[in-house]
C-alpha cells in the first residue's frame, strides 16, 4: 500500500510521524514524508523518502516562544503582541498555502494520508480531494472533551475546547476556503476537527491512557475512532551516549535538564541557576542542550553539557527530569521511572504538568517565572521518596516504544484496508 505522512513543527513534532512511517516502511509499504524544508535531513536519516512542506518551522517556533513568553509575562504590551500575531498569520498563511500544492502533488493514488497535529487542516482538505481516508496523529488530547482539568466541570471543559476550535476556525476560514476553491471543493461549513470526526477519520493518540483517566468513556461515541497506542519514539542510540553514560557512572546519579526545539531566551543565565541550584542540593547536572546554544557558555564542574542524547538509556541513569513539557520527553521520562519537573513556555505544556501533579510524579513551573530560589524548592519536592516510588509505579502502565509504534501501524494499515474494501 501506499502511505503519505505530513508532519510539521520542531523534531519533537516531526518524530512520531517519523517512527510509524519508519514502521511501515519496514512492512514493506511504500512510504512518503512530507515536512518542514529544515527537517528533511532528519527524516532521510531515519531511511525515508522526504520531501519538503511548507517553511521552515524553526522560525516560527522561535516566534512562538516570544509571543507566548510576552503574553504570559507582559499582556498589556498590546502592540508587541499584536505585531507577532500577524507575522505568525502571514507566516501561516504563506506555509498553508505551500503544503497544500505540496500534498496535492504526492497524496494522489495514495491508500491514506496521515497528518500530524500542527496544519492538520490542509491535510483534511487534500484527502477530501483526492477521497481517500485521512489518519490524525495526536500526541496530546486536542479534542473536545470533560477531562482535562480535573477542577472545572467537564460540561464547561467541553463547551470551552469546542468554542476554541470554533475560533480558530473563523479566524482561517477565509484563507482556508481560498485553498478550497482551488482544489475544486465547496466552502467549509463547520471547523477542522469536526468535519475530520464526522467524515470518519482514524485518530490515533499518541500517549497512554494513563494520563488521562477517563478520557475514553468521554470519547465512547466515537467508537473506536480514538485509539490510544502510547508514545511514539525512536530511542536511536546517540554519539554522545557513551561518553554520557561514563560521565553519570563515575558519580552519583544526576537530575537531567532538556528544553527541546524551542531554544531558551538566556543560555547563559539558565546555566548559572541549574549550576546554582544543584550545587545547593549537592546535585550533579546533565544539560541536554536541544535547540539551545550553550557552546560558549562557562559552567560549575558538577554540570555536564550535551548536545541530543538517547532518552531511553539516559533517563534511567538520573535522579529525575526537568524539561520544557513536550510530550516525547514527558513520556520517556514516565518510562524511565523517575520524577519529572516541568519548565513550561508554550500553552500547551501546563496541561501536561498539571498531569503529572494529578499522577503524583510530577510539578511545573512556568519557566520564565523560574528562579534559583523556586527551582531548589521544586527540585526538593519531587526528589521526595514519594514522588520516586510513584514515578516506578507508574512506569509499569506505560507503553513500550516498540509495541507503540506497532500499534499506531496496526491501525493506520487496518484503517486503509478497511477503508479500501469499503
Amino acid at each position: 500500500m501506499k502511505f503519505v505522512l505530513a508532519s510539521y513543527g520542531g523534531r519533537g513534532d516531526v518524530e512520531p510521524a517519523v517512527v510509524v512511517a519508519r514502521e511501515l516502511r519496514r512492512r514493506g509499504h511504500d512510504v512518503c514524508m512530507a515536512v518542514p524544508p529544515n527537517l528533511v535531513g532528519f527524516a532521510e536519516a531515519a531511511g525515508l523518502a522526504a520531501v519538503a512542506y511548507g517553511l521552515d518551522s524553526q522560525p516560527m517556533l522561535d516566534l512562538q516562544r516570544k509571543y507566548w513568553r510576552c503574553y504570559f509575562g507582559t499582556p498589556w504590551k498590546l502592540k508587541e503582541l499584536n505585531r507577532m500575531g500577524r507575522e505568525t498569520e502571514e507566516f501561516a498563511i504563506q506555509c498553508w498555502g505551500e503544503m497544500t500544492t505540496t500534498l496535492t502533488s504526492i497524496a494522489g493514488g495514495a491508500d491514506l494520508l496521515l497528518t500530524g497535529l500542527i496544519f492538520e487542516q490542509p491535510a483534511a482538505n487534500v484527502a477530501e480531494y483526492h477521497d481517500i481516508p485521512l489518519a490524525t496523529l495526536h500526541f496530546f488530547p486536542v479534542r473536545a472533551h470533560g477531562q482535562l482539568l480535573q477542577f472545572l466541570p467537564s460540561p464547561l471543559i467541553r463547551t470551552a475546547m469546542r468554542m476554541n476550535d470554533w475560533l480558530i476556525w473563523r479566524g482561517t476560514k477565509k484563507g482556508e476556503d481560498a485553498h478550497r476553491r482551488e482544489l475544486g471543493l465547496p466552502k467549509a461549513k463547520a471547523p477542522a476537527p469536526r468535519r475530520i470526526a464526522e467524515r470518519g477519520s482514524l485518530e490515533i493518540q499518541a500517549y497512554d491512557e494513563v494520563y488521562f483517566p477517563g478520557l475514553a468513556a468521554d470519547w465512547a461515541k466515537w467508537h473506536g475512532q480514538r485509539p490510544f497506542v502510547g508514545a511514539l519514539a525512536m530511542a536511536s542510540p546517540m554519539d554522545a551516549d557513551e561518553e554520557v553514560a561514563s560521565w553519570i557512572a563515575a558519580g552519583t546519579p544526576p537530575i537531567c535538564f532538556g528544553f527541546g526545539s524551542v531554544p531558551v531566551e538566556s543560555p547563559a543565565d539558565t546555566l548559572a541557576m541549574i549550576g546554582a541550584a544543584c550545587a545547593q542540593l549537592g546535585e550533579r547536572a546533565l544539560v541536554c542542550s536541544g535547540s539551545t546554544d550553550f557552546s560558549n557558555v562557562a559552567h560549575s564542574e558538577h554540570v555536564k553539557v550535551v548536545g541530543v542524547v538517547n532518552y531511553a538509556t539516559i533517563f534511567p541513569a538520573c535522579r529525575a527530569v526537568v524539561h520544557h513539557g513536550g510530550a516525547g520527553t514527558l513520556a520517556a521520562a514516565l518510562r524511565a521511572g523517575v520524577p519529572q519537573l516541568i519548565l513550561w513556555t508554550l500553552p500547551d505544556q501546563p496541561f501536561f504538568a498539571a498531569q503529572l501533579k494529578r499522577l503524583k510524579v510530577g510539578r511545573g513551573r512556568r519557566f520564565s517565572t523560574t528562579t534559583d530560589k523556586s527551582l531548589v524548592a521544586d527540585l526538593r519536592r519531587i526528589l521526595d521518596p514519594q514522588y520516586v516510588a510513584r514515578a516506578r509505579e507508574i512506569a509499569t502502565h506505560i507503553t513500550e516504544p516498540a509495541k507503540s509504534a506497532a500499534a499506531a501501524a496496526d491501525r493506520v494499515e487496518d484503517f486503509a484496508r478497511l477503508k479500501r474494501v469499503g
